[in-house]
């Protein structure tokens, strides 16, 4: 029972270590440009008189944090002048970005809402390319800082930092904009992001480990004789070495695990669509889905994160993982528990808390699962190939999720987005089994 107690004790002390502590900081700072550039402008236009649906318009804008992927290899590959032996390799790249999101959010801040909308657009695009270059880097970054059983921990420690910034960035920025105006909010919102540049400036630069990837080389490029020859081997380098690498590594089971990937957040992205339409339509007021939301929500999740950080370093990825995709799956059952009774606070902050609880395990799990699957020659391009995978498939099923409460009602949507989590649960079993056969076999997987 002792030895049990300081296994336990150990397993928490991770976050006392301290590049576990620093994500919290670098997790503020890819936090605070995403609502700037969505629903906390949407109000702000809004506010302003803007139309709906040139309002409307300005959601592309989230298209850029879906096609990071493109740049990613870019950024794995690329040193920058001066800043990168200044610096080092992930360093000067984050440095670079958040310097973008500053000059970007001072400049929305400047724009006059009717006279240069379009100027508007424009820089937000340019706010959310360097926020999606930020968190390619900062992926990278939190990969290669530390061993595959804390980064569980280092994602807890970032989820805190990003859900500290959500709040900054929407009812802080609102509070700004009552007191004074918005072009204040966006001027402050823009000088906050100095808590990331002196994180970026005080951290240490992770040990790039050399990579042996002569092989790759000779099965993806042809020996340069030309320029184009030299183009077409630095593209295929940068850009399909990567994924060479990853089915090299795994094999054939490489496909069951980007089928994980891609299924593992459906479950919680469909029903999150629907929530708050749903606590609107029970009757509930926004003032009390807000506090819930905010005070419930925001403890729960960071609580759910915390605790998958430890169950990552206490138990391994796969059984984590595992608990985490069960859990989504049933809080869902819990929404269909409350469509069905009587509306009551005491029993929505309980689903709401579970629901959040459920959530941030999940999430914490599953980056340190992603992060665990990169290899180090190429983990900027190869989590961000993962993290859109995650999101993707995902927020397509999200689209329809209207279309389910429309034609049979909540209850039965809620049934539904429990039941899309299974494939997640399968696959998380089936690749359980795998490891174990391999473990058996006396090879790695």
């Amino acid at each position: 029972m002792a030895a049990n107690d300081k296994r336990w004790r150990l397993a928490f002390s991770i976050y006392a270590q301290p590049r576990v502590r620093s994500m919290i900081f670098l997790g503020f700072s890819a936090g605070l440009p995403f609502l700037l550039v969505f629903s906390t402008l949407s109000a702000w236009l809004r506010d302003e008189g803007v139309e709906r649906s040139v309002i409307g318009f300005f959601s592309w804008v989230g298209v850029t944090y879906s096609i990071k992927i493109f740049w990613a290899p870019v950024i794995d590959r690329l040193p920058l002048p001066l800043l990168t032996k200044w610096m080092g390799k992930r360093r000067s790249w984050m440095l670079l970005a958040q310097l973008g999101i500053v000059v970007g959010l001072m400049g929305m801040g400047n724009s006059d809402s009717h006279t240069q909308l379009q100027q508007i657009a424009l820089l937000a695009v340019w706010v959310a390319f360097c926020s999606a270059t930020q968190d390619i880097v900062i992926d990278a970054y939190r990969i290669e800082s530390v061993n595959p059983e804390y980064q569980g921990a280092m994602a807890a420690t970032y989820v805190l930092g990003y859900r500290i910034a959500l709040l900054m960035a929407g009812a802080g920025a609102f509070y700004v904009a009552d007191y004074a105006s918005w072009k204040v909010a966006y001027f402050v919102m823009a000088s906050a992001m100095i808590v990331g540049l002196i994180a970026t400036l005080c951290l240490k630069e992770p040990e790039h480990k050399p990579v042996d990837v002569t092989k790759l080389r000779e099965n993806t490029a042809v020996k340069c004789q030309n320029i184009w020859q030299r183009f077409l081997t630095g593209f295929m380098d940068a850009v399909l070495s990567p994924f060479v690498e990853f089915f090299n590594r795994n094999g054939k089971v490489g496909l069951l695990i980007l089928m994980l990937i891609a299924v593992y957040k459906m479950s919680d992205i469909t029903m999150g669509v629907m929530a708050n339409p749903f606590y609107l339509d029970l009757g509930f007021s926004k003032k009390d889905i807000a506090g819930i939301s905010k005070v419930f929500g925001f403890f729960m999740t960071i609580l759910g994160a915390a605790v998958g950080g430890v169950l990552v370093v206490r138990f391994g990825l796969m059984r984590p993982l595992l608990l985490g995709a069960v859990m989504v799956a049933g809080t869902n059952l819990l929404f269909a528990i409350l469509a069905v009774s009587e509306p009551s606070l005491l029993l929505l902050a309980s689903v709401i808390s579970a629901d959040n609880l459920s959530g941030g395990l999940a999430t914490s799990v599953f980056i340190a699962y992603l992060s665990s699957l990169t290899s180090t020659a190429y983990t900027a391009t190869q989590y961000a190939l993962f993290s859109s995978l995650m999101t993707l498939p995902a927020q397509l099923l999200g689209g329809f999720s209207g279309v389910v409460v429309d034609s049979y009602g909540y209850t039965v949507f809620f049934i539904y987005a429990s039941i899309v989590g299974l494939p997640a649960i399968v696959l998380v079993l089936f690749l359980i089994r795998y490891q174990g056969r391999i473990r058996v076999s006396g090879h790695d997987l």
